[in-house]
């Protein structure tokens, strides 16, 4: 598969997977190496990176191996969220981050204006922003112009497998996009990543999908599959709709048959 290129390097999974909600280390660790995925979230607020031993997340996934994104998950406000990255920043030299302000507890919908506020005040410090947002348009194009590494509209409600509800918004926002756009929460099954990379998507984040799942590693490889199928799907182009069947077999020079 094609690589992709992220706040300067280049990247030859499109599959980002979360570190969250699985049962052990070694799940983790065996679910990362399924997906094929080099990039790799961790929510600053819920888990200490500075922990050493065999169990810590530093000594399972090397930081050597993967890029670790840290993300602002569970905060609410923009000053929030930008105290949380900034101790990333300090924790392990982290810029390139994964911006999430949450508007409500319900829903988890982003607080939008608190994200561009956010995400303003990220981007003139030198981070390299992805910036977790809804499928709007309006607002990505926001993100983008703002200076935002990536805009990552989601597909659904955090955790809630339905799949990408507004396949024509998400298409919306990578055609009108500069940057890579990766689709972010609500992704349940192969078939929901398959559709977001055919819609011309740079990649998919996840995590519940795959903890979650009956068996979380092989959801890991259905994953990675469907990732690549769909990328190399958009590349290729598929055929046209058409409203009346066309035969697929040549109707000219038919052998006589009587």
């Amino acid at each position: 598969m094609d690589a992709f290129e992220l706040a300067g390097k280049a990247y030859m999974s499109r599959l980002l997977v979360g570190t969250g909600r699985y049962r052990d280390t070694q799940q983790t660790k065996d679910v990362v190496e399924a997906s094929g995925a080099e990039i790799i979230t961790v929510a600053i607020r819920r888990m200490d990176l500075s922990k050493k031993g065999q169990d810590s997340l530093y000594e399972t996934l090397s930081p050597q191996v993967y890029t670790y994104l840290p993300n602002s998950a569970g905060c609410y406000t923009a000053e929030e969220a930008v105290r949380t990255l900034r101790l990333a920043r300090e924790m392990g030299g982290w810029k390139l981050v994964k911006l999430e302000v949450i508007g409500d507890k319900e829903s988890l919908f982003p607080d939008v204006a608190e994200t561009i506020k956010a995400a303003d005040t990220l981007v003139r410090e030198g981070f390299a922003v992805m910036a977790y947002t809804n499928d709007d348009p309006v607002a990505a194009k926001k993100l983008e112009q703002i200076g935002c590494a990536a805009v990552m509209p989601l597909a659904a409600p955090i955790g809630s497998g339905l799949g990408i509800l507004n396949p024509l918004n998400i298409r919306m926002i990578v055609e009108q996009a500069r940057i890579p756009v990766l689709v972010d929460a609500g992704i349940g099954t192969a078939s929901d990543a398959c559709i977001a990379m055919e819609l011309g998507c740079a990649g998919v984040l996840l995590n519940t999908a795959l903890a979650e799942a009956g068996d979380p590693v092989l959801m890991a490889h259905a994953m990675k599959a469907a990732v690549i199928a769909g990328r190399q799907s958009f590349l290729a182009g598929r055929m046209e709709k058409r409203t009346r069947a066309v035969a697929s077999s040549p109707q000219i020079a038919l052998i006589a048959t009587s």
